[in-house]
């Protein structure tokens, strides 16, 4: 019985953060929606940049850089995770499983460098 509850509470957790992270932005843009309505009820004029500033707040200009770093970081922590297990068997699985966030991290740094170049 305690074989198959891990997997089901792993599978479980996963899905309540997704679903915890689409519940709270689902909020964030109705409230956006509701300041919209009371401002327009209210007569207010609403400029494009306002709506816009509004609607999509202003990424920081090194996002992608932080998170390039931190995928990096957390791809080297499985691979040095892997090597500190002292296991034969563990060592390869765990450096393919670091490979993943370690990509994503390449990628992140290819977009930080190739947007720093287009402004």
């Amino acid at each position: 019985m305690v074989e198959i509850i891990v997997p089901i509470s792993l599978f479980f957790s996963v899905a309540v953060v997704v679903g915890l992270f689409v519940y709270f932005r689902y909020r964030a843009r109705n409230e956006t929606q509701k300041t919209l309505r009371e401002a327009i009820e209210r007569g207010q004029e609403m400029t494009p940049d306002f709506i816009k500033l509004l609607g999509d707040p202003p990424r920081h200009p090194k996002a992608d850089l932080r998170r390039g770093i931190v995928a990096l970081a957390i791809g080297a922590a499985f691979a040095v995770f892997g090597l500190l297990l002292g296991e034969e068997d563990a060592v390869r699985p765990m450096i393919a499983v670091a490979s993943f966030p370690c990509v994503i991290g390449l990628a992140y740094l290819a977009l930080w460098k190739t947007g720093a170049r287009q402004e």
